[in-house]
């Protein structure tokens, strides 16, 4: 069984199930489970039911392959941010304290290493072993000064490059190891998060742009969703995190989320929306992780 099956079966948190009003809307009968990273941390069941909780905000995370959360937590006083792996009764099976203001986000790029990004004088990603050893430093290009807005979601490319947005420099950016820029992307709004497709086209998360961009290795716009194609509704408003869906679909959160606005909504190629997931009870989700579909747990590794 599946870690995404195994938490829905319910053996998380001691088996213990919040309950909570429904919140998932589908025309198309779908339903998912998901990660959500923000003001608060959990994880909900395809059936709308909260069945796990992490006591600390974060800004990014997953649900690794052994079921374990790798999350990003958040920075507070005397406390630059930093990353923990968990498992899912809480017990931390690694932990990287932040050396600098912030720690924007991380990633397991093998089954002992963790990419890992920090804002502050000198914005970097980093790889580091379970030991905490740094293995790899990549100084980053940068002018702006809040470590927040310097660094986005960094992922790290098939090709052993690092794709990085940059949020206030308004520029998606790739990088080698040595610190070349080999590839950028200049965008009209702040780029939050940017995904690398088997295509080899970008998906860019443009979160005050009101946009969500896809661009061919020339930088050409392929795609573009923006608010007109919700008949003018704010959906995209400071919108955060992004996941491709095996099937093609596009699931982005947005991050100020209004009344008539959804936390997260998934549309298909066409742009027409076909699942949200709203709950005024909740902060908005900063990233996330849909875990599976109606039960089934999506295959391969997450695009997000």
């Amino acid at each position: 069984m599946r870690p995404s099956q195994i938490l829905i079966a319910g053996l998380m948190a001691g088996g213990v199930f919040y309950s909570a009003p429904a919140a998932q809307q589908s025309a198309h009968g779908i339903r998912h489970a998901f990660l959500a990273t923000g003001a608060e941390t959990f994880i909900v069941s395809h059936t709308d039911r909260v069945v796990w909780r992490y006591p600390r905000p974060t800004r990014d995370g997953w649900m690794l392959p052994n079921g374990n959360m790798l999350l990003v937590l958040a920075h507070g006083k005397n406390y630059g941010g930093g990353v923990v792996e968990v498992t899912r009764g809480g017990r931390v099976q690694f932990e990287y304290r932040g050396k600098q203001k912030t720690v924007n986000t991380a990633q397991q790029i093998a089954r002992d290493r963790y990419l890992i990004a920090e804002g502050g004088p000198k914005p970097c990603v980093l790889e580091v072993d379970t030991n905490g050893r740094t293995l790899v430093t990549l100084l980053l290009q940068s002018a702006a000064k809040d470590p927040q807005q310097q660094i986005g979601t960094v992922r790290k490319l098939a090709n052993g490059n690092y794709l990085v947005p940059q949020p206030a420099d308004k520029v998606v950016r790739e990088y080698t190891a040595q610190g070349k820029v080999v590839w950028e992307k200049k965008t009209d709004g702040n780029p939050f998060c940017a995904l690398r497709l088997p295509n080899q086209r970008t998906l860019i998360a443009c979160t005050t742009g009101k946009c969500i961009i896809e661009v061919d290795r020339t930088g050409k716009v392929t795609w573009k969703l923006t608010n007109q194609d919700f008949q003018g509704a704010r959906m995209l408003d400071l919108h955060s995190g992004i996941q491709r869906l095996p099937n093609g679909n596009l699931v982005f959160a947005t991050h100020r989320p209004g009344r008539a606005t959804a936390q997260l909504v998934e549309v298909n190629r066409a742009k027409q929306s076909v699942w949200t997931y709203s709950q005024p009870n909740r902060p908005a989700i900063r990233h996330f992780q849909i875990l599976n579909t109606n039960g089934k747990a999506l295959p391969g590794v997450p695009l997000r």
